[in-house]
Parts: structure tokens; C-alpha cells; sequence
């Protein structure tokens, strides 16, 4: 039964093996796991998948195969999808643009809530309700300068909070480059030492110790000559990101075969109490950030890549997050990783010139010492030569 789910991880290049597809087959016959397919997938990888790199792929296979899972989104307030059913788009002058009203965080929030107690019925284009094309900060399609987007998809960037299940995507390590100048930038945070057991020839100390022991040959023995660098990269994805998946699948492929003591976590916007490695997992498979900051020693070159694009409040505001009450504010988090890893540095893929305009770049920024650079070639060296200090 399970022939072409073998075949179908092959064709995604995961390198599975008749072995472990038997030691599979031997585990369901023993019934280990409940009969559901959430442990189907989780023995399935168990099994199957040897290295967690190629977790994103199993998961693509997996959905093609057995048509896709989604899970649903939990909340304590359903919100029926004909409110949500988006009819038409409201065209606003900047004068009429300028004139919406900002509620502020907390005023926001409390609205919603009185909102979701009253609200009987679906609407659309109004300045009140939760609905579509309007000028309300509830729903989605409109227009205002700060809201809570719910349902569809985001268009003017201002949401403050996101009320729905969305889905990354993982980089994929793998990618090809289109250029080594990425690699040659990162080249210059290399660091070689010799570490380790003596396995390699040392050719200069065996001709020097044969000559001083009169043409006796006498073999000297070195450690293999290793790039010691740690690096800990911390990537934004998802919403505004998804503009610069490209690129920075480039940089993650780049740094994956110049750093080989490399780590990565995932974020969103802004790091909080928690971080993940795989987009599709990320509600059950995470790290709390506590003991991230814990694990790697201060020497480890940290290096956050993300746009830094989104509200004030998810940097600064506890609750800010646009998908849960974050008890803590990002920018406390940012300050414990700058304080644990004092070689730090932000890349940011959006054009350098733009920064200004946006209120959150200029705010991170400022948390990390200005140590923020384009991912450009220039940046990029820039950032390598901040590090390397």
C-alpha cells in the first residue's frame, strides 16, 4: 500500500532507504502509535527521515501524497467565513487615508472584544463592524493605519495583529546559488584552528624532524585544519518576508556551506519566548528562546536576518505579537541576545534607502547599535567585517 509513498519520497530527492522503509512497514505491523494520521507522519519521519534538513521536503511529500492536512485554527471566538467573503474594495483619497483614526494597542484589542460580543451579522465596506472593504480596523480588504487583520490576505501592512492560522515556509538549505560572491563574503568570518585528534600528515615538522635524526625517518602527526567559527542565525519569515524568499534561500544555502558549526532558528517579526526550525511544525516542534540564549557560548557570532517591517507595538508592546499576548516585549528579548553574544549583526533585505521611512527598521536599528546592513554584496561584507572584530 505504502510502495508509491516510498517512491513519492524519492522523487523529492530525500535520500530514504529499502531498509528504513521496511523498519516502517515492521512498526505498523506491530501497531506502534495510535491508528490516526498524525502518528502515521510522525513514525513515517521517524523512520524515514535521518537528518532534520530534510524535514520540509518530507512534509511537501507527505501533503502530495495523502492530499494535504491543514490544521484547523483554534480560537475561543469563531468569527463565520461569510463575514469574511471579500465583495468589493474601497478606493480612498490620501485625504480620506489621512483622516482614519488610530485606536493605540490596548484601545484596539478592546474594541474587538466589545465587537465580537455585539456583532450579529456579516458586513462590508462600513467604518464599524468586522467585515471586508471598509475603513474599519477589523477584517480585511480595507483601509486603516492600524487594525486586526481577520481572514484573507494582508494588502496595505498595517495590521497590528493577525487573527488566523498561516502557514511558512522553510529555506531550503539546499538551493543553488547563482553567484559565489555571497560565499566569498561570508569567508571572511572564518576562522581555522587546528582541534582534535592527530590524523593528518605534518609534512613540514616530519622533514625538519627526519633531518635533525640524521635521515631517520620520523613521522609527525597534526590535527586536521577546521573552520572554528560558530554561527547562530536567527530568520524572519512569513508575511512581509515572503517578498525576499529568494534571496535569503541564497544566503541561508551560502552559509550552510561556509559555516559547518552553524545553527538556525526561525521567527516571526520580532523574536519573543519561543522560536522554531520547522515552519510546518512550528505550533508543536519549539524552543523557548530562554534556553537558546543558554546553549551557545558568548563567542558565537549571532546574526539576525529579517526586513524588520511590521508595527511599533510587536517591538515594544508586551501582547504586541500579531499572533499571541507575548508576556514580554520583543525588544527585552533583542536586548538579551545583543547582551549574550556581544558579535552581533542585523541583515536586512530591504533596500538600504527605504529604512528611514519605517518606523520599525529605525527602531531595531537602534537596538542593534546600528549594526544593521543591507543584503546586498557590500552589506554583506560590511557585516562580516563588524563580526570579525
Amino acid at each position: 500500500m505504502l510502495i508509491d509513498f516510498f517512491f513519492t519520497l524519492k522523487d523529492a530527492r530525500i535520500p530514504v532507504t529499502i531498509k528504513e522503509f521496511l523498519t516502517l512497514l515492521e512498526a505498523m505491523q506491530r501497531q506502534v502509535g495510535a491508528a490516526s494520521m498524525d502518528d502515521f507522519y510522525y513514525l513515517s519521519r521517524l523512520t524515514l527521515v535521518k537528518d532534520e534538513a530534510h524535514y520540509d521536503k518530507f512534509d511537501r511529500a507527505f501533503a502530495q501524497y495523502f492530499k494535504g492536512i491543514n490544521a484547523a485554527f483554534e480560537s475561543n471566538s469563531a468569527i463565520p467565513l461569510d463575514w469574511l467573503v471579500k465583495r468589493m474594495q474601497r478606493e480612498l483619497s490620501d485625504e480620506q487615508r489621512a483622516q482614519l483614526e488610530k485606536f493605540g494597542y490596548n484601545k484596539l484589542m478592546d474594541r474587538l472584544a466589545e465587537l465580537l460580543k455585539e456583532q450579529k451579522e456579516r458586513h462590508e465596506g462600513g467604518s464599524k463592524w468586522i467585515g471586508t472593504g471598509g475603513t474599519s480596523p477589523f477584517g480585511n480588504g480595507g483601509t486603516n493605519p492600524e487594525g486586526v487583520r481577520i481572514g484573507g490576505k494582508g494588502g496595505n501592512r498595517t495590521a497590528v495583529k493577525v487573527w488566523e492560522a498561516r502557514a511558512y515556509k522553510d529555506y531550503d538549505g539546499e538551493r543553488e546559488i547563482g553567484t559565489r560572491n555571497i560565499k566569498v563574503a561570508l569567508r571572511r568570518l572564518r576562522k581555522f584552528a587546528r582541534q582534535g585528534a592527530e590524523e593528518e600528515l605534518a609534512l613540514d615538522a616530519t622533514i625538519r624532524a627526519t633531518a635533525n635524526n640524521a635521515g631517520y625517518l620520523d613521522i609527525k602527526m597534526q590535527p586536521e585544519r577546521k573552520n572554528n567559527i560558530k554561527v547562530l542565525m536567527l530568520f524572519d519569515v512569513g508575511g512581509t518576508m515572503d517578498d525576499h524568499i529568494e534571496r535569503t534561500e541564497e544566503l541561508f544555502s551560502a552559509a550552510k556551506t561556509e559555516f559547518k558549526n552553524m545553527e538556525f532558528f526561525y521567527f516571526h517579526n520580532c523574536v519573543y519566548d519561543y522560536m522554531w526550525k520547522n515552519n510546518r511544525r512550528r505550533h508543536s516542534e519549539r524552543f523557548p528562546t530562554w534556553d537558546i540564549l543558554r546553549k551557545y557560548p558568548p563567542d558565537t557570532k549571532l546574526i539576525f536576518v529579517g526586513d524588520a517591517t511590521m508595527s511599533p507595538y510587536e517591538v515594544l508592546q508586551p501582547g504586541g505579537s500579531v499572533e499571541y499576548n507575548n508576556e514580554e516585549a520583543g525588544s527585552a528579548w533583542l536586548a538579551r541576545f545583543t547582551s549574550a553574544f556581544p558579535k552581533f549583526a542585523w541583515l536586512n533585505p530591504e533596500p538600504e534607502g527605504v529604512w528611514q521611512y519605517r518606523q520599525s527598521i529605525s527602531i531595531i536599528k537602534q537596538l542593534m547599535n546600528h549594526r544593521m546592513f543591507p543584503l546586498t554584496m557590500d552589506g554583506l561584507e560590511r557585516a562580516m567585517r563588524t563580526l570579525s572584530k
